[in-house]
């Protein structure tokens, strides 16, 4: 199916297109829709039944066999969504990042805005990637403060709005924050122990404080945007060639799969992408399938 989104910030470069596939863990996949526009960043639906993803500052959702058209999601006001999102276990919230900087809450099935985010008095930048087992906390990266003073930190915040905890106080990148299935960890990826600048690896540390700092990747690539299997058995992330600095688009990059404490890596899958490709959890109910975005051309 192909379909057209608004178009609003990144755009696809001539011929180029937008392919949100779903793959199972022996490397078989299947398209499920194409568009000649951005479309980023896929949730499954804890009832199996929907991608979620972002385009053109705006929510849709499709149902995962690639029947019937992609549906809107209302957010109110909302209109500059970015590719920051979660669902809530129990699959009736959606938990979302504006380009105004702040993190909201909305009904599954559209509806006003609910902002959980704090004010702060120095810049403080939400942006979302994970939610607890129980849907209490969500996690985040914040970029705190400009310029020379610019940090990329991980925090929590309760999904009810309170106060938001500190995990992380370094001057190095972090991203990706996102909760094991048993509420123990954190997984993420930092320049922690990188020699160069950009090369970031995949870490681990206690949920709550942000003790007993794992190192769990340890090559050449430039590693991202862990994500934990539903079952607990599987982490997939992203790998960028070595020297990338940051996770941009138009790359070509692996998905790879590891177990949770590092090891037995392998290559799921190889394409054209990176930004957008699977910057938020996208595994199925089942862990057995996981959905992602490519950007070929031509």
């Amino acid at each position: 199916m192909s379909f057209t989104f608004p178009r609003r910030g990144r755009l696809l470069a001539a011929g180029q297109r937008a392919e949100l596939t779903i793959i199972d863990l022996a490397g078989n996949a299947r398209l499920v829709l194409t568009a000649h526009d951005v479309i980023e960043a896929p949730n499954w639906s804890p009832d199996g039944g929907f991608l979620v993803f972002n385009a053109g500052g705006l929510i849709y959702r499709i149902a995962a066999d690639g029947s019937g058209e992609p549906q809107r999601i209302d957010t109110g006001s909302l209109a500059d969504l970015n590719n920051d999102h979660v669902l809530s276990p129990d699959g009736n919230a959606i938990y979302v990042s504006s380009d105004d900087g702040h993190l909201y809450a909305v009904p599954f099935a559209g509806g006003t805005p609910r902002r959980i985010s704090n004010t702060h008095a120095i810049p403080h930048h939400y942006y979302l990637h994970g939610i607890s087992p129980d849907g209490a906390t969500l996690s985040y990266v914040a970029i705190e403060g400009s310029g020379h003073e610019r940090r990329v930190n991980v925090f929590t915040i309760p999904t009810n709005g309170g106060p938001d905890t500190r995990l992380t106080d370094v001057s190095v990148p972090n991203d990706g924050p996102e909760y094991s299935p048993d509420g123990r960890w954190i997984y993420f990826n930092s320049e922690l122990a990188a020699s160069r600048p950009g090369h970031a690896q995949i870490f681990r540390m206690a949920a709550d404080d942000g003790t007993n700092l794992e190192q769990l990747t340890f090559d050449s690539l430039v590693n991202w945007f862990p994500h934990l299997s539903p079952d607990g058995r599987q982490v997939v992330f992203l790998s960028y060639p070595q020297g990338t600095m940051g996770h941009p688009a138009d790359k070509d990059v692996l998905l790879r799969l590891m177990n949770p404490d590092g090891s037995n890596q392998r290559t799921l899958v190889s394409f054209f992408g990176g930004q957008g490709s699977i910057n938020v959890n996208s595994w199925a109910p089942d862990s057995q399938q996981l959905a992602y975005v490519s950007y070929p051309k031509g």
